[in-house]
């Protein structure tokens, strides 16, 4: 995965509202994700696959964020 591809995501996560982050189930949250990345930066199938697999290792870190964020 490339670093653009990496800021990307973070920034969808910065961007998306914390509720909706929190409301979704893992499988839920990981598809949102991918879609709204994949629309800001051009994706092959395995850079997809990888990230798809990135997000699920960072579920908790994305729940955390949101969860602060929604707090403050």
């Amino acid at each position: 995965m490339t670093p653009n591809i990496m800021r990307q995501l973070w920034s969808v996560v910065e961007t998306a509202q914390a509720k909706m982050l929190l409301q979704l189930d893992d499988a839920s949250l990981v598809q949102w994700l991918v879609k709204q990345t994949e629309t800001q930066a051009l994706l092959d199938g395995h850079e997809t696959d990888f990230l798809s697999d990135y997000i699920q290792s960072r579920l908790n870190l994305i729940r955390d964020i949101a969860y602060e964020r929604q707090c403050s």
